[in-house]
């Protein structure tokens, strides 16, 4: 199994190094694309399991909205749906991580049809933006994620011993999400020391308002990026499922891997639009 799930990483990394340093950056709206394509046939099946050929459709739609907006060449269509999707994460997903197992996926199938269609284009238009205002302003941003992630597993092994949402998802505890929360602390700052202000969100942020603000978006940025992989986590529970599919050998599905981006990313360019 580890041997397996070691095989997918590097693979994967190795695509997303070419696509990112090799490749002309049409080709990382591509490789994101096909990622978002496959998160929405994963968020399909997990609300209708014994419809799959739905899921096909639903990553189709995703791709029409897409292709919609962008052939209309108004930057208000990908704003507002990164507006709507960043009022889910900030006002919404909160109240709903906070009911638990408690709310009905059958009942409650057609909201969350639409949330993917809001929530998965809007994430892919976030990526895009940030990777417009240049590569490592979006890689440093993406890096606070995975960096929170790496953070809260190890310091969660070793010394985890309260649950953060033991019923929703049993393997986290406060003790990890404050390692990594610490741990992006030391991230930031050092991208903030070494790096020219406007090469990093963390740089930008710390030049216009100062240390103690930039450390508070961070803040706000793991704490979300959590929500995201909580929210996730709840998803599949309600489903009665442990991974959102099979795609990726050894470690679930393309939304397992994605999760906690989806709400870091359309903030984040909300983040960059106020400044």
């Amino acid at each position: 199994m580890l041997k397996t799930r070691v095989i997918t990483a590097i693979v994967l990394l190795t695509i997303l190094l070419a696509v990112l340093f090799v490749l002309p950056p049409i080709y990382l709206g591509g490789f994101f694309l096909l990622l978002l394509m496959a998160s929405a046939w994963e968020w399909s099946r997990l609300i209708l399991p014994n419809q799959p050929w739905l899921a096909y459709f639903y990553a189709s739609a995703c791709l029409l909205i897409i292709a919609g907006l962008m052939l209309l060449h108004q930057p208000l269509g990908p704003f507002a749906l990164m507006f709507v999707a960043s009022i889910f994460w900030l006002l919404i997903a909160p109240l709903m991580l906070s009911r638990g197992l408690k709310i009905n996926l059958k009942k409650w199938s057609a909201p969350y049809f639409i949330l993917g269609l809001v929530l998965l284009p809007a994430t892919w238009f976030s990526v895009m933006f940030l990777r417009e205002i240049g590569l490592l302003f979006l890689l440093s941003t993406m890096a606070l994620v995975w960096i929170a992630d790496i953070g809260a597993y190890f310091v969660g092994k070793a010394i985890g011993k309260r649950r953060l949402a033991p019923e929703i998802s049993p393997g986290k505890s406060i003790e990890g999400a404050v390692g990594g929360l610490v741990l992006c602390y030391i991230y930031a700052g050092l991208c903030t020391f070494y790096l020219a202000p406007t090469l990093t969100l963390f740089g930008v942020w710390t030049y216009r308002f100062g240390w103690l603000p930039m450390f508070l978006m961070v803040t706000a940025l793991t704490f979300l990026s959590i929500f995201g992989d909580l929210f996730e986590s709840q998803f599949k529970r309600l489903a009665g499922v442990k991974d959102s599919s099979r795609l990726l050998p050894g470690h679930g599905g393309v939304l397992d891997r994605v999760d906690a981006l989806i709400p870091v990313m359309p903030i984040a360019v909300l983040l960059v639009g106020f400044l």
